[in-house]
């Protein structure tokens, strides 16, 4: 009997039925790539929404915009005084979305913590009322009194610029009730060297001799921010008693190149134990107050001569600038223990040396 073979299976077919289709790893993808995405957008609402919630209230912040400060700056510095919570990205685009990033003003502004970023950008972006101001411009070097008939003094300024009394403002400035510490300690008896030259805008109301000197005080202390007075130490002085040195620069320096190397040959001296001789000082307590330096003047002995007592005099003698204060703590040292006006070099200009016979030959030279 015949039999019939089954007929082989067709090989294409079976492969088709042993590999299944790629449908499900495709629909994997899709899924993670969307939850992703889900997560994504949910993470930006939270922080966008957390970053335009304003940060619990407490107190208020003295916020200063310098002037060419981009819309960016400004969002840093907001997130840095604590003012708003986000700075970057975020930050910058919660600015935007106000629609005055470009109009946003340099000056001092006083900013409630916790204000909402809407009111802080209107704050910023409103000019501010017009306040009637004072000028009061205060050269580099002068003391705070006048001890003879036409000398200038800070007081004399401010009762030229502002009609106040000069009287007033010289005995308050000398009463000793200011301190600046580190710099002008609890109980220094005078002022002197600490109120700052410089040109200032005043506000008009309620302008009066202490409200001139606190603005003073105010800006040396700002200027002192700059400084490295962590020199001092090294130096062998306090921070008052550099100010002391600088009061000195200031008055014996005329060139800003030299006010360093002045500063070296008074620490110099000092080390050595050498008397300054430095007759702004002795000019600061004239026994005859006149300006001029005579015989007399030179023989009488006060704390302020430095002909005849050595290290420094009691206190400034003027009021430095930033130069000087900057030259004071940091000095630039050098071999020089002498030096003597020499205008032949050029105005103002001193001429250098490391032996008094060669400044006696120096002082010939220059002074004939």
């Amino acid at each position: 009997m015949a039999t019939t073979e089954p007929a082989p299976a067709d090989p294409g077919r079976a492969a088709r039925h042993d590999r299944p289709r790629g449908r499900r790893p495709s629909f994997v993808v899709a899924l993670v790539a969307f939850l992703l995405v889900g997560a994504g957008i949910a993470w930006a609402a939270t922080t966008y929404s957390t970053c335009r919630t304003p940060p619990d209230p407490g107190g208020t912040v003295d916020l200063v915009v310098p002037e060419g400060a981009t819309g960016q700056d400004i969002v840093a510095l907001l997130r840095e005084e604590g003012l708003t919570r986000c700075d970057g990205f975020v930050g910058n685009l919660l600015l935007r979305g106000t629609g005055a990033a470009n109009e946003l003003l340099a000056g001092e502004y006083t900013v409630t913590v916790g204000t909402p970023l809407e009111d802080i950008v209107t704050l910023l972006s409103t000019p501010p009322e017009s306040v009637p101001t004072q000028r009061l411009t205060v050269p580099e070097g002068l003391r705070i009194r006048s001890t003879y008939p036409g000398e200038r003094s800070i007081s004399s300024v401010v009762k030229e610029q502002l009609d106040l009394s000069a009287a007033r403002f010289a005995d308050l400035a000398e009463s000793g009730r200011f301190a600046l510490p580190p710099y002008l300690p609890e109980g220094t008896p005078t002022a002197e060297g600490f109120l700052f030259p410089e040109t200032y805008q005043l506000v008009e109301e309620g302008l009066d001799e202490r409200a001139v000197i606190d603005r003073m005080l105010e800006q040396f202390d700002r200027e002192a921010q700059d400084l490295p007075w962590g020199n001092a130490e090294d130096l062998g002085v306090t921070p008052y008693e550099a100010v002391i040195v600088a009061s000195m620069v200031e008055r014996e320096a005329q060139v800003d190149r030299e006010r360093p190397l002045i500063a070296g040959v008074i620490y110099e001296r000092l080390r050595r134990g050498m008397a300054l001789g430095i007759d702004a000082t002795l000019l600061y307590d004239d026994p005859t107050p006149d300006g001029q330096l005579s015989t007399t003047d030179i023989e009488t002995d006060t704390p302020y001569n430095t002909r005849m007592h050595t290290g420094l005099p009691p206190t400034p003698i003027a009021s430095p600038g930033a130069a000087s204060l900057r030259a004071a703590l940091e000095p630039k040292s050098s071999p020089y223990l002498y030096y003597v006006l020499c205008p032949k070099q050029g105005d103002g200009v001193h001429r250098f040396a490391e032996t008094y016979d060669e400044h006696l030959a120096n002082v010939r030279e220059c002074l004939g």
